[in-house]
């Protein structure tokens, strides 16, 4: 089966796509649920498409590998594998592109994306291939920026193994060992998306703050505030 076809055969549920609903979207895949799962993760990672739900997917994977007929550590290599070459591959297209499919206006590759993931590589280096892996979007644009500022390539690989095997690894084990917990095996919708919540609530804070900050500059260089 290849890509296209794979992604064809997505079903929908309930007038609805089920991309972005795990729970329903893995069983559903049937006997392709691991190359449904990997392309995922390598697609968010390096082909700048990140509002795809890679934490919530690889934990609902872990959380329901039994019913899926997989065994917890083949779904965690194959996450691990296809994140290290979706960051390879984001790595080169900013070594090789840079800036220039971005443009500010952009819905995907907008410049403020792109910006923010430049300005977060240059605050903590290699290590940001290693935080960023725990944060949706900042991981897809990571691997681009250390792309785009020429970043030593056996350094990014060093850093781009530590991340990709943490993030794969940890979250797909943590599913697992929390299936058995009944309040979170009978709630699966609602812990994916308390998961994606977590994991966006950096930028969600960082945005406010920028935006009370903002306000409070115009109040001060307003006449009559």
């Amino acid at each position: 089966m290849t890509t296209a076809s794979l992604l064809a055969s997505l079903p929908a549920a309930s007038g609805g796509f089920l991309l972005f609903d795990p729970e329903a979207l893995l069983p559903a895949l049937g006997p392709w649920a691991l190359a449904g799962i990997s392309l995922m993760v390598f697609i968010e990672s390096g082909v700048l498409f990140p509002f795809l739900p890679g934490d919530s997917l690889l934990f609902t994977a872990g959380l329901l590998h039994e019913a899926l007929g997989l065994q917890v550590w083949v779904i965690a290599l194959c996450a691990f594998v296809a994140a290290f070459l979706g960051d390879q591959v984001g790595f080169f297209l900013g070594h090789t592109f840079g800036r220039k499919w971005f443009k500010p206006d952009a819905r995907i590759l907008k410049t403020a994306h792109l910006e923010k993931a430049e300005a977060f590589f240059a605050k903590y280096g290699g290590l940001s291939l290693v935080l960023g892996r725990f944060v949706p979007i900042v991981r897809t644009y990571v691997p681009l920026a250390a792309g785009t500022a020429n970043y030593r390539y056996r350094k990014f690989i060093a850093f781009n193994v530590i991340g990709a095997f943490l993030w794969a690894v940890g979250v797909t084990v943590l599913g697992s060992l929390l299936g058995d917990v009944p309040i979170i095996r009978d709630h699966v919708d609602v812990w994916a998306i308390v998961i994606v919540f977590v994991s966006v609530a950096p930028i969600l804070v960082t945005v406010l703050r920028k935006t009370l900050v903002s306000r409070r500059e115009k109040r001060v260089t307003t006449p009559g505030a």
